[in-house]
């Protein structure tokens, strides 16, 4: 392979999506990438699913005899709270955009982007830890096994480095059999997982003094029922891990076929298709924990879920081992191994549709960050640094990827909330401010036990806000507008203004008053003081921000005569910018390139850059012209740029 074939192939140049969900609008439109939505169920419930290899032993520990009860709690919580909150997601944001695109909608300018980038730091938080994270429960399974124990005790990171590793090699290769891949291990999981605790529950029934010596200890550690109802109510935040995958579930909405008459704006089918999605696996999930809850609290000693133990980790993998035999104990432990790893794999494609869908839009990321492989080079190494500094320990981690989750379904709860809120939807505002202050609850008590979680993800947001106005500021002078519109005006008051064999003049403006009297007065200025005599006719040139934290977006030019003077109005997100764009579209369709006068700002240097970078303003002409030079690295088909004062 040639320096080029390579550059081009990690790049993606020649495929634009060849991995993660991100969805653009020639996809949107073809719908060449869906998939029925029981299919992409599998795909998000890698993650949701995979928790029951862990969240059976993290119940055990943190309730004790408790922790059915406790589960129980965790199973309504999701059902009449985190379900109907990611339900009115999947309408507000169907192109897989998640709470993130309601928290921006209800803010504007500057705030909604550092809101957004804050949140990011959560979300790469959740979805890196669980990439890290499920590697190493995979590992832990993996080196329990009695088979192949002796050869790799010990080396837990080591195991755990790689399995990482390959997974990147999968999305560097190309993440399109992802699904069929999800589905086989999905039903292979959950098919051992349902006997595993099948035979549990069985055991359960047959031997009622089982269930009696778990209620004794029940009583033994609080008074009943409502010593019992309170300490589960209490234990509820370290359980909150069992509710990871609807963040997921939302991300991978892209991929959810809907009806033949969708359309990219009210794709009506896809939403009902991804609350089918939703529901049906928090349903399958809701019956799986409160039973796998159930017989590994009821059937293994308490002891066994410690730190060390050989239940630690792996509840229902013991189970399997210990009632069903070495040989059916390893199929379950390959099950087990497979969707941890592919868990890893979901999180990695929603960080791959998360990134593209919101840096490069706002400046704050360089373009390649659009391109899949380099972006998972990039994730991969932060994922293996994760691992290195928690040492693969899947307890350790436990508090960061908590933090992550219950940050963005906080978020996700306060979206919802507040949309009802905005739209004067009573009932729904109550009971999502009911929501909201449960997760608000459950977040502030998992900060408070475990603040090292909190200190990871503040980690991840102070590094994407410092890479995102590092990026901003070196792609401040790109040429970033998309495209020129002009009414039928503007095209008129240029064709009018066109002389063969001259070039067109404009006269850069600063509305004011707008009227007859300031456009005499700026002609008669830089006519002075750029030597433009009056036989030669410019057009005057003025442009209105939009929303300067935005970083691209078409500009759309609309044409005016006030009095004799010819008024072109252009709006954009930054001033110079917009000029540029403007005197190239017209380079384009005129014979000469267009000349533009301008006067030079009175403010301080520095207080031009902040008000460039922030506003979208700042010393006007020398920007310009760096924006056209960079855009235009033909001097002779450069439009110039003329500054008098």
């Amino acid at each position: 392979m040639t320096r080029e074939r390579l550059r081009t192939w990690f790049l993606d140049a020649e495929k634009a999506d060849p991995g993660g969900y991100y969805e653009d609008e020639r996809e949107a439109t073809s719908q060449h990438h869906v998939q029925p939505w029981w299919k992409v169920m599998c795909l998000t419930g890698v993650d949701y699913f995979s928790t029951l290899g862990y969240q059976p032993g993290i119940a055990a520990l943190a309730a004790g005899a408790v922790a059915p009860v406790a589960t129980l709690v965790l199973v309504l919580i999701t059902l009449f709270g985190a379900l109907p909150m990611y339900r009115r997601v999947a309408t507000e944001s169907p192109r897989g955009d998640g709470s993130l695109s309601m928290l921006e909608r209800l803010l504007s300018y500057w705030g909604s982007k550092l809101l957004v980038l804050a949140l990011l730091g959560f979300v790469a938080t959740g979805f890196i830890i669980t990439i890290t994270l499920s590697a190493a429960d995979a590992s832990a399974h993996l080196i329990e096994n009695p088979f192949v124990h002796d050869q790799l005790s010990g080396a837990q990171v080591a195991v755990t480095l790689t399995l990482i590793a390959l997974l990147a090699a999968v999305f560097l290769k190309g993440f399109t059999e992802a699904i069929g891949v999800a589905v086989v291990l999905v039903v292979a999981y959950l098919g051992l997982s349902a006997v595993v605790i099948g035979d549990g529950l069985l055991e359960v029934v047959t031997h009622p003094d089982r269930l009696g010596d778990w209620t004794d200890a029940m009583s033994v550690e609080h008074s009943l029922p409502f010593g019992v109802i309170g300490a589960a109510l209490l234990v509820f935040p370290a359980l909150a891990l069992g509710l990871s995958g609807f963040e997921t579930g939302v991300v991978v909405m892209p991929l959810v076929k809907g009806d033949p008459d969708d359309t990219p704006q009210r794709p009506l089918g896809r939403i009902r298709n991804a609350k089918k999605l939703l529901t049906t696996a928090a349903l399958i999930m809701s019956v799986l924990l409160i039973s796998s809850s159930l017989v590994t609290t009821v059937l293994i000693p308490h002891e066994a879920f410690e730190a060390g133990g050989e239940a630690n980790g792996r509840a229902l993998a013991y189970l399997a081992h210990e009632r069903l035999g070495e040989g059916f104990g390893t199929a379950y432990d390959v099950a087990t191994i497979g969707i941890l790893w592919f868990a890893g794999a979901s999180a990695m494609a929603g960080l791959l549709n998360i990134v593209p869908r919101y840096l490069p839009r706002y400046g704050m990321a360089p373009d390649w960050a659009r391109s899949t492989r380099p972006l998972v080079v990039v994730l991969t190494v932060i994922a293996a640094l994760v691992t290195l500094f928690f040492r693969a320990e899947v307890d350790a981690q436990a508090g960061a990827y908590a933090t992550g989750v219950l940050a963005l379904m906080t978020s996700a709860a306060v979206a919802v909330f507040l949309t009802e809120l905005k739209r004067g939807h009573r009932r729904n505002t109550v009971l999502f401010a009911v929501v909201s202050a449960v997760f608000v609850y459950t977040s502030a008590v998992t900060v408070v036990k475990d603040p090292e979680g909190l200190f990871i993800a503040l980690l991840f947001v102070a590094m994407i806000v410092v890479i995102s106005v590092t990026s901003r500021i070196q792609r401040s002078t790109e040429l970033r507008v998309q495209q020129v519109v002009l009414d039928d005006v503007a095209h008129e008051l240029i064709r009018d203004a066109a002389r063969p064999g001259e070039p067109l003049r404009f006269i850069a403006n600063k509305l004011d008053a707008g009227d007859d009297e300031e456009y005499v007065e700026k002609s008669l200025e830089v006519r002075l003081d750029n030597h433009l005599s009056e036989g030669e006719e410019a057009l005057f040139l003025e442009v209105e921000i939009s929303d300067a934290s935005d970083f691209t977006s078409p500009v759309r030019v609309t044409g005016t005569t006030i009095g004799k003077h010819r008024v072109l109005r252009a709006v954009g997100t930054s001033v110079p910018n917009v000029l540029a764009a403007v005197l190239l579209y017209v380079r384009d369709h005129a014979e000469r390139p267009p000349h533009a006068y301008f006067e030079w700002s009175e403010q301080a240097p520095g207080q031009n850059v902040l008000r460039f970078l922030l506003a979208g303003e700042g010393d006007i002409p020398p920007l310009t012209h760096e924006i056209l030079r960079r855009a235009e690295p033909d001097e002779s088909r450069r439009p110039y740029i003329h500054v008098g004062g």
